[in-house]
Protein backbone atom coordinates (compact mmCIF):
# COMPACT_ATOMS: atom_id res chain seq x y z
CA UNK A 1 0.00 0.00 0.00
CA UNK A 2 2.79 2.41 0.88
CA UNK A 3 4.59 1.61 -2.38
CA UNK A 4 1.40 2.46 -4.30
CA UNK A 5 0.87 5.69 -2.35
CA UNK A 6 -2.31 4.37 -0.74
CA UNK A 7 -3.24 5.33 2.80
CA UNK A 8 -2.83 2.70 5.48
CA UNK A 9 -6.00 1.47 7.19
CA UNK A 10 -4.83 2.61 10.63
CA UNK A 11 -2.38 4.89 12.43
CA UNK A 12 0.93 3.22 13.30
CA UNK A 13 2.62 6.21 14.97
CA UNK A 14 3.99 5.46 18.45
CA UNK A 15 3.04 1.80 18.24
CA UNK A 16 4.91 -1.46 17.92
CA UNK A 17 4.28 -4.00 15.19
CA UNK A 18 4.16 -7.62 16.36
CA UNK A 19 4.71 -10.25 13.70
CA UNK A 20 2.08 -12.74 14.84
CA UNK A 21 -0.86 -14.78 13.60
CA UNK A 22 -2.99 -15.19 16.72
CA UNK A 23 -5.18 -18.24 17.17
CA UNK A 24 -8.85 -17.76 17.96
CA UNK A 25 -9.68 -17.35 21.64
CA UNK A 26 -11.67 -19.98 23.49
CA UNK A 27 -13.88 -19.57 26.54
CA UNK A 28 -12.85 -16.39 28.38
CA UNK A 29 -9.51 -15.82 26.62
CA UNK A 30 -8.81 -12.37 25.17
CA UNK A 31 -6.81 -14.01 22.38
CA UNK A 32 -5.68 -17.53 21.64
CA UNK A 33 -2.02 -18.55 21.58
CA UNK A 34 -0.09 -15.78 19.85
CA UNK A 35 3.56 -16.63 19.46
CA UNK A 36 5.89 -14.65 17.22
CA UNK A 37 6.54 -15.47 13.61
CA UNK A 38 9.89 -15.17 11.87
CA UNK A 39 10.73 -11.51 11.33
CA UNK A 40 13.49 -11.98 8.76
CA UNK A 41 11.00 -12.22 5.91
CA UNK A 42 9.82 -8.71 6.81
CA UNK A 43 13.32 -7.19 6.51
CA UNK A 44 12.69 -5.91 2.97
CA UNK A 45 9.71 -3.87 4.26
CA UNK A 46 11.30 -2.55 7.47
CA UNK A 47 12.88 0.58 5.99
CA UNK A 48 9.72 1.83 4.32
CA UNK A 49 7.48 0.95 7.28
CA UNK A 50 9.71 2.60 9.88
CA UNK A 51 10.35 5.73 7.79
CA UNK A 52 6.72 6.20 6.74
CA UNK A 53 4.72 5.33 9.81
CA UNK A 54 6.38 6.54 13.01
CA UNK A 55 6.53 3.04 14.50
CA UNK A 56 8.48 2.71 17.74
CA UNK A 57 9.71 -0.71 16.72
CA UNK A 58 8.92 -4.31 15.91
CA UNK A 59 8.43 -7.53 17.86
CA UNK A 60 9.05 -10.95 16.41
CA UNK A 61 11.29 -13.97 16.32
CA UNK A 62 14.69 -14.58 14.72
CA UNK A 63 17.55 -12.27 13.93
CA UNK A 64 17.27 -9.30 11.59
CA UNK A 65 19.49 -8.78 8.58
CA UNK A 66 21.68 -5.76 7.78
CA UNK A 67 18.91 -4.00 5.82
CA UNK A 68 16.48 -4.11 8.75
CA UNK A 69 19.14 -3.20 11.32
CA UNK A 70 20.13 -0.19 9.22
CA UNK A 71 16.47 0.92 9.12
CA UNK A 72 16.17 0.46 12.89
CA UNK A 73 19.20 2.71 13.47
CA UNK A 74 18.14 5.32 10.89
CA UNK A 75 14.70 5.64 12.48
CA UNK A 76 15.73 5.33 16.14
CA UNK A 77 13.61 2.24 16.69
CA UNK A 78 14.10 -1.12 18.40
CA UNK A 79 13.48 -4.77 17.62
CA UNK A 80 12.22 -6.91 20.48
CA UNK A 81 12.33 -10.70 20.38
CA UNK A 82 9.58 -12.86 21.80
CA UNK A 83 10.28 -16.50 22.53
CA UNK A 84 9.12 -18.93 19.90
CA UNK A 85 7.21 -21.86 21.39
CA UNK A 86 5.76 -19.69 24.17
CA UNK A 87 2.53 -18.74 22.38
CA UNK A 88 0.24 -19.64 25.28
CA UNK A 89 2.39 -17.76 27.82
CA UNK A 90 2.51 -14.71 25.55
CA UNK A 91 -1.28 -14.76 25.12
CA UNK A 92 -1.67 -14.27 28.88
CA UNK A 93 0.02 -10.84 28.56
CA UNK A 94 -2.68 -9.64 26.13
CA UNK A 95 -5.32 -7.65 28.02
CA UNK A 96 -7.36 -6.47 25.01
CA UNK A 97 -7.57 -7.53 21.37
CA UNK A 98 -9.53 -6.33 18.37
CA UNK A 99 -9.27 -6.48 14.59
CA UNK A 100 -8.38 -3.11 13.06
CA UNK A 101 -8.13 -4.00 9.37
CA UNK A 102 -8.39 -6.84 6.89
CA UNK A 103 -10.64 -8.95 9.12
CA UNK A 104 -11.42 -11.21 6.17
CA UNK A 105 -7.82 -12.49 6.38
CA UNK A 106 -8.43 -14.19 9.73
CA UNK A 107 -5.21 -14.61 11.68
CA UNK A 108 -3.39 -12.52 9.04
CA UNK A 109 -5.58 -9.47 9.80
CA UNK A 110 -4.17 -6.40 11.55
CA UNK A 111 -4.95 -6.69 15.25
CA UNK A 112 -4.56 -4.23 18.07
CA UNK A 113 -3.29 -5.74 21.32
CA UNK A 114 -2.96 -4.00 24.66
CA UNK A 115 -0.37 -5.93 26.64
CA UNK A 116 1.04 -5.99 30.14
CA UNK A 117 4.34 -7.66 31.05
CA UNK A 118 4.90 -9.04 27.56
CA UNK A 119 7.89 -11.39 27.82
CA UNK A 120 10.33 -9.92 25.28
CA UNK A 121 14.01 -8.98 25.15
CA UNK A 122 15.74 -6.19 23.24
CA UNK A 123 17.28 -8.01 20.30
CA UNK A 124 18.39 -4.91 18.35
CA UNK A 125 18.64 -1.54 20.07
CA UNK A 126 18.39 1.90 18.45
CA UNK A 127 22.16 1.91 18.00
CA UNK A 128 22.07 -1.27 15.92
CA UNK A 129 23.55 -3.51 18.60
CA UNK A 130 22.19 -7.01 18.03
CA UNK A 131 22.03 -9.70 20.69
CA UNK A 132 22.36 -12.20 17.84
CA UNK A 133 25.87 -10.84 17.26
CA UNK A 134 26.97 -9.80 20.75
CA UNK A 135 25.72 -12.94 22.51
CA UNK A 136 27.74 -15.47 20.50
CA UNK A 137 30.76 -13.13 20.53
CA UNK A 138 30.62 -12.95 24.34
CA UNK A 139 30.34 -16.69 24.79
CA UNK A 140 33.26 -17.39 22.44
CA UNK A 141 35.61 -15.60 24.86
CA UNK A 142 34.44 -17.29 28.08
CA UNK A 143 37.40 -19.23 29.51
CA UNK A 144 37.18 -23.01 29.52
CA UNK A 145 35.96 -24.48 32.78
CA UNK A 146 33.56 -21.64 33.60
Amino acid sequence: MLARGQPLPMEFRNRMIYYVGPADPVRDEVVGPCGPTTSTRMDKFAGRMLASTGLLGMIGNAERGPEAISAIVKNGCVYLAATGGAAYLISKAVRFSRVLAFGDLGMEAIYEFDVENLPVVVAVDAGGNSVHESGPRTWRIVPAGC
